[in-house]
């Protein structure tokens, strides 16, 4: 055999045997994706069936499938030939580096991670925090994601999340709604307070416990105000408060009570 023909036949061997372990690379990655898809359906089916809350079930969820995909991906990269040893420490290199360069990151992992532990918030829930409010929609490793009430999706650092303050407007099954009414000095309070009673003790949605309180708050400059709160069902608190705005100003106006509004004075000069 001379040396043209040698050397063909080497890169013959060596396409075959290549080839070979791609070929097989390739049906490993096609496989083990299915069966992660599989395990992480019936893990899910599981978690279901044992009524975890849903915020955990798609955090572990979505923790279990990076974890098998790594996996895999090492397993694709044996089977081509690449040393696993030897790629474990590289990744094992490169995890520090990228680590150091990611703090924020990691904190943001280890925020998901408080979260899910200690459940200040769930999926479903009404939040304000960082500056912004709405619908908590997912939490996942690293961000947890809102819909606001104007259909805008905000995403939050879990992080940041985590060590901040957050007002969960959802926990409880009531809220109060507070409301200011001001009326003018000429006014008598026992009629206005018999407004307001009437106003809110003819709402549907009002509840009677706790008891509805209407309460002169301050003399103001031009008005008496009236400190009114109610007590609805969380779900009727916007409902509630848009009535009672509504409805108490044309009782105000019915009974003949001034809601006084600032005046412009308009004042001529003679020349």
């Amino acid at each position: 055999m001379d040396l043209e023909n040698f050397e063909t036949q080497k890169w013959i061997d060596l396409a075959i045997q290549y080839g070979l372990k791609i070929i097989g690379a390739i049906v490993i990655w096609i496989i083990g994706s299915w069966i992660i898809g599989k395990l992480l359906k019936a893990v899910n089916k599981i978690m279901a069936k044992g009524d975890y809350d849903i915020s955990l079930q798609k955090f572990l969820l979505n923790l279990i499938r990076w974890t098998l995909k790594i996996i895999l991906v090492i397993v694709v990269l044996g089977t081509v030939g690449v040393e696993t040893t030897s790629f474990a420490a590289m990744l094992a290199a490169v995890g520090l580096a990228i680590g150091m360069a990611l703090q924020g990151s990691l904190g943001n992992f280890a925020g998901g991670v408080l979260i899910m532990i200690f459940k200040p918030i769930k999926i479903g829930d009404y939040i304000e925090a960082q500056g912004e409010s709405g619908t908590v929609k997912e939490i996942e490793i690293f961000t947890t994601k809102l819909t606001t009430p104007d259909n805008k999706e905000v995403i939050i650092p879990n992080g940041a999340l985590s060590n901040g303050n957050i007002t969960n407007y959802s926990t409880q099954d009531t809220r109060r709604v507070d409301f200011t009414f001001g009326v003018g000095y000429d006014s008598d309070i026992k009629k206005t307070k018999d407004v307001i009673f009437n106003v809110i003790n003819s709402h549907p949605l009002v509840l009677k416990d706790p008891a509805t309180a209407v309460n002169v708050s301050e003399l103001a400059d031009s008005s008496i105000n009236f400190f009114t709160r109610v007590w609805v069902k969380k779900e009727d608190y916007w409902t509630v408060k848009f009535d009672i705005m509504e409805q108490t100003k044309e009782a105000l106006d019915a009974a003949g009570i001034d809601i006084p509004y600032p005046h412009q004075v308009e004042i001529h000069k003679q020349g």
